[in-house]
């Protein structure tokens, strides 16, 4: 028998920044990439949508999202899990 097909999903681990929307979280991903001439590391900083069905995540914390399908013109991820609550405050 075949294997069911399953999607290798991106998965991405960031600090939600802003709960003002109804079931959209902005999380805030930060990676080091390599400059490729210098070999300097240097922190990229992108914001993402994800989707937060049952509004159970809050300002500062650390969760795991998942690519998906596209929810609405700028969601394309969703929340998976908590990983932990961090004492951050962001003034949005």
């Amino acid at each position: 028998m075949d294997k069911p097909k399953t999607k290798n999903r991106r998965r991405l681990e960031g600090t939600v920044v802003s709960d003002r929307m109804s079931k959209t979280r902005v999380v805030q991903v930060n990676r080091v990439r390599l400059h490729p001439k210098y070999q300097k590391r240097y922190t990229v900083t992108t914001r993402l949508k994800a989707h937060d069905e049952k509004n159970a995540y809050k300002v500062g914390d650390r969760v795991m999202i998942e690519e998906t399908r596209p929810l609405s013109r700028e969601k394309r991820w969703r929340i998976i899990s908590k990983i932990e609550k961090t004492a951050e405050t962001y003034n949005n």
